[in-house]
């Protein structure tokens, strides 16, 4: 029986949006952009596609725009963003455990003559708010800060962040990656104060290589690539219109009945710690109670984490040590932050659960994982 347990890697596409996509990669496979028949029916299904994702979102139609995924967002945001207003200012607030995808566009901004502050977490992962607001300068023209950390599952503080920068009397953009809370948080970009915000298709048992990005209406974005006019310009190239209605679909179903699905990984998620640290001694929850849903990071002292990975893969139980963007580096720059020690983040391996997880699979991970550990223990003699 195969576990997998890697969710927040990626996702299994649901059954729906494999079938979606196989009919735009056959029989509708037209440009959008011709002028005859074929592309007008094209075109009009990725405006209907648009709609409904701005629907979920509680945003308008015209707030939508459709990227290659969660990285190209990330960059289309924060770039389009700081050179669009550079005469504004030149600094930017973002954390210092943001994705990769964050982190890295940040600090190539840093060589380009902008200035950057890296926020600080506590030990649960979570920024601290009254930092945060002696961050903010007059210069200040961006704070990037994502909702849901994607290798402890901590939960920042946006809403509390996009109301402070609301009421400011200059224009301070507010951009949130939501690669890992869209599909596990019930909440709105508008409510949150928030201007742009990133997501990505493969994260919600859509497809791989399709994103999207919330842009608030009046944001001043300046289009880091240009081509065609596609996307009005924000992200110019021929539509990925097979990936663009995988992600319609895949996002409809998630959120249809939303509550339901965040209390079933929830309560998934609680009986994996349970059995857990009921089952194998001496570890260290790295995830917060109060954190998102599906994320459950742990750390088994005394045992290397990538060797258990590996030996659980064996069993046909699928984890991870962290980031699958930045797996192959060695150490989690978030665990670091979050102040554990380097035996502890050498232990530690993320469980992230999904939509086709089952109870029974819970349980006999549990009972594998305390196997495997106890063995290890064994050949070091601790």
């Amino acid at each position: 029986m195969e576990i997998y347990l890697d969710n927040s890697a990626t996702t299994r596409p649901y059954d729906e949006v494999a079938q979606r996509m196989m009919e735009y990669l056959t029989d509708k496979y037209a440009n959008p952009s011709s002028a005859h028949s074929k592309g007008v029916e094209i075109e009009r299904d990725i405006k209907n596609a648009r709609k409904k994702i701005a629907s979920l979102m509680g945003a308008g139609e015209d707030e939508i725009f459709f990227t290659s995924g969660g990285t190209e967002a990330d960059n289309v945001a924060i770039r389009g963003v700081a050179y669009a207003n550079r005469k504004q200012g030149r600094h930017i607030i973002t954390t210092s455990i943001e994705h990769p995808a964050v982190l890295s566009t940040v600090r190539d901004l840093e060589s380009e003559g902008f200035e950057a502050t890296y926020l600080s977490v506590d030990s649960n992962g979570v920024i601290d708010f009254e930092e945060f607001k002696k961050a903010l300068r007059d210069e200040t023209i961006l704070v990037a800060i994502m909702h849901v950390n994607n290798e402890c599952g901590s939960i920042q503080p946006v809403d509390k962040i996009g109301r402070y920068l609301s009421k400011l009397k200059r224009k301070v953009y507010f951009f949130v990656d939501a690669v890992q809370s869209f599909g596990k948080i019930d909440f709105r970009p508008s409510r949150y104060g928030i201007d742009l915000m990133s997501i990505s298709g493969h994260k919600l048992h859509g497809p791989k290589g399709i994103g999207a990005l919330y842009v608030k209406k009046g944001t001043k974005l300046r289009p880091i690539v240009t081509g065609g006019g596609q996307e009005k310009g924000i992200r110019p190239g021929t539509e990925n219109v097979p990936g663009i209605m995988g992600l319609e679909t895949a996002a409809e179903k998630t959120l249809s009945d939303l509550g339901s699905r965040i209390e079933r990984l929830a309560s998934m998620k609680r009986l994996l710690q349970e059995e857990l640290e009921a089952r194998v001694p001496n570890i260290k929850v790295n995830s917060m109670p109060e954190g998102v849903c599906h994320i459950l990071n742990i750390s088994f002292m005394d045992v290397k984490g990538e060797v258990l990975l590996h030996t659980l893969e064996q069993d046909g139980i699928f984890v991870s040590t962290g980031s699958a963007c930045s797996s192959k580096k060695k150490g989690s720059h978030v665990l670091g932050e979050m102040g554990l020690s380097n035996a502890q983040i050498e232990g530690a391996i993320r469980f992230s659960l999904g939509e086709f997880n089952t109870v029974d699979q819970i349980k006999s991970a549990a009972e594998t994982v305390s196997i495997r550990v106890e063995e290890f223990r064994k050949i070091v003699g601790k």
